[in-house]
């Protein structure tokens, strides 16, 4: 169940309670999540998730396979500039 702001504030104690019973908490502000409130050893839980686990993007593009020269490359001629474009 999601909370306004102010009910968040006015029943702490019961948001609090909830969140450490398993249930995250969703606290809106102006109608739109703004926050959530999770029990202490979900918080560790999730910090705890190995990050490192994730390849970097320069792993990331260096995975993507090579060209083998299995394919013909096209040989194009370029094409004439305008001098009155350049």
């Amino acid at each position: 169940m999601p909370w306004s702001l102010q009910d968040a504030k006015n029943r702490f104690s019961q948001v609090v309670d909830a969140a450490v019973g398993g249930e995250p908490q969703v606290v809106t502000r102006h109608g739109k999540p703004t926050v959530v409130v999770v029990a202490a050893s979900e918080y560790e839980r999730l910090a705890r998730i190995d990050r490192s686990a994730a390849p970097s993007f320069g792993e990331w593009l260096l995975a993507i396979p090579q060209d083998d020269g299995s394919f013909e490359r096209a040989t194009l001629e370029p094409r004439d500039v305008d001098p009155a474009c350049s």
